[in-house]
């Protein structure tokens, strides 16, 4: 705005001095969190960056590369989205429960919740229910809030204790809780009907011609259900429709919803954990279709990662889950930026 004072960069004395504090309490979390996993008896891992496909997901996007061999061949390489792909890779080698801090990257992604790099904390044990797995993931979180000791999450006017028993909620419940809507009724066989949700949407989210059943399910689930999840307590978000699988298995029950949860702290997504899929025809399937979407939006697509279909189809079976650990660094410390418990912000920003 003109007459303020351009803001000082992150590296001057003065403002790192104000973030100081923030990140000597990211590393102690750090330090707290590898601790519970040693004695939970998992392997630390460190996987590679550069990988030949970033992940097939519709809507994440990778930075890319190229990298040159002696002859001077290019070949084109991606900064991964997740270390998903190589963490079960090392499951099908004969890891059982292995763990890795690591460095991500997201194209398209910035503000107080979002960096274009950030760490994800990724964990996976093998022949384990998913429960076990939502197990974890509240201990590491309590185990983030002892150490800091903080009493109450808090982001943007809400707030949540986290040494309260977490609230466990359907994702069809959720719906019908906030939005009235009944969700399941418009999947059948795992799939989505687009029609009959946007029929029942009607009124409550701006519909668009060209919106599929997965943009409805997610305007609706941002718009009327998030907001309220993750007030008070954690809420575990659990059993996503089918057609949000994603790399989950269905549930052999009820094959309408995938046994995927989705961990929440005051409105705030902290981690998305699947009992894993290891069918890799059908593996192969998700990939394809959403490699389709992708390209009708973006006009782009990313391979296929064929050795990751190969390690998926003989891995056992194995449940696991990513959390976005700057967001729960900036909970567990009282911060209100992603950017205070980053020690270098991203390169070109103030």
């Amino acid at each position: 705005m003109a007459g303020q004072p351009p803001i000082s960069p992150w590296w001057s004395a003065g403002r790192h001095a104000d973030r100081r504090p923030f990140l000597l309490a990211r590393g102690a979390v750090t330090r707290a969190v590898r601790t519970w996993f040693e004695e939970q008896e998992f392997t630390e891992v460190e996987t590679a960056i550069l990988q030949l496909s970033p992940g097939n997901e519709t809507h994440l996007h990778a930075p890319a590369t190229e990298l040159t061999g002696e002859d001077g061949s290019r070949s084109r390489r991606y900064l991964r989205t997740s270390p998903e792909f190589a963490c079960k890779k090392l499951l099908a080698a004969g890891e059982s429960r292995i763990f890795e801090f690591a460095r991500v990257f997201r194209d398209r992604e910035r503000g107080d919740l979002h960096l274009p790099e950030f760490t994800m904390l990724e964990w996976y044990r093998a022949n384990a229910a998913y429960d076990v797995i939502m197990a974890d993931t509240v201990a590491v979180i309590v185990r983030a809030a002892q150490t800091t000791g903080i009493s109450q999450f808090a982001f943007r006017g809400r707030s949540a204790d986290p040494f309260v028993v977490p609230e466990f909620l359907t994702v069809a419940a959720a719906f019908q809780r906030y939005a009235g809507i009944d969700l399941l009724a418009t999947v059948t066989y795992g799939e989505g009907d687009r029609a009959a949700l946007a029929a029942a949407a009607s009124g409550k989210i701006r519909i668009a011609a060209d919106d599929t059943w997965s943009d409805l399910f997610s305007k609706i689930l941002v718009e009327h259900v998030e907001p309220h999840l993750g007030q008070g307590r954690l809420t575990v978000l659990y059993e996503y429709p089918a057609p949000e699988s994603a790399l989950a298995r269905t549930k052999h029950a009820d094959p309408r919803v995938a046994e995927r949860f989705e961990v929440y702290a005051c409105g705030v997504e902290l981690a998305n954990g699947f009992g894993e899929l290891t069918d890799a025809v059908e593996q192969r399937r998700r990939f394809e279709d959403s490699m389709e979407e992708k390209a009708r939006r973006y006009g782009e697509r990313y391979p296929i990662d064929e050795d990751f279909l190969a390690a998926v189809g003989v891995m056992p079976p194995a449940s696991g889950v990513a959390l976005g650990f700057d967001r729960l660094a900036m909970l567990a410390t009282g911060a209100v930026r992603i950017d205070q418990v980053v020690w270098t912000p991203p390169a070109g920003e103030a």
